[in-house]
């Protein structure tokens, strides 16, 4: 099983992104699934102009991400909430490509500094899905407070938080591999 994880925010001194990096940890550790994150800090994608074609590779970065997307038999969609939305980076880089969500189970995770865990943004995370022809993973992974989550190290803290992050990619793991074994080849 091949998981990408698109790490949604590229602001300086984004916590998000530790939550990007145990969840691929735990993947890892599930045993049969690979977990690769597409950190969009890593990548300079600017406003979105035209859709990302195979033939036009004037954006570096964009050929990799696609493949990377093209690969992958399931995606996770991780953000901060802004304003009671996901981040504008992950709509920018998620509006580049088409093709590389259609049929995909897509699991939404949202990240906030308060008691709700970006729920709003999990909500809206969850209608952008469907509207690429994906299927949305009922079961969201709500992080609150995540400046108190993780230690120093990168471990999670938080008991409940990570009781949750393993429920989550059980259920994940279990979605992502029905679709896939039921998928009509063509």
């Amino acid at each position: 099983m091949n998981i990408v994880i698109i790490s949604g925010s590229i602001r300086k001194g984004r916590r998000s992104h530790d939550v990007s990096v145990a969840l691929a940890s735990r993947f890892h550790a599930s045993g049969h699934t690979q977990a690769a994150i597409i950190d969009l800090a890593e990548y300079n994608l600017p406003v979105l102009e035209e859709q990302y074609s195979p033939a036009d590779n004037t954006i570096p970065g964009l050929a990799d991400i696609q493949q990377k997307l093209d690969q992958a038999d399931a995606i996770i969609f991780l953000s901060p909430e802004y304003h009671g939305s996901y981040s504008g980076a992950l709509k920018n880089a998620v509006d580049y490509f088409s093709e590389e969500f259609k049929s995909k189970p897509i699991g939404v995770v949202s990240v906030g500094a308060g008691r709700m865990g970006g729920i709003n943004a999990s909500t809206e995370m969850q209608l952008l899905i469907l509207s690429l022809g994906a299927f949305p993973m009922p079961y969201k992974l709500l992080v609150s407070n995540v400046q108190h989550a993780f230690g120093e190290g990168g471990e999670v803290k938080d008991e409940f938080l990570s009781r949750s992050m393993d429920r989550f990619v059980a259920e994940f793991v279990w979605l992502a591999e029905a679709i896939r074994d039921k998928k009509l080849k063509p």
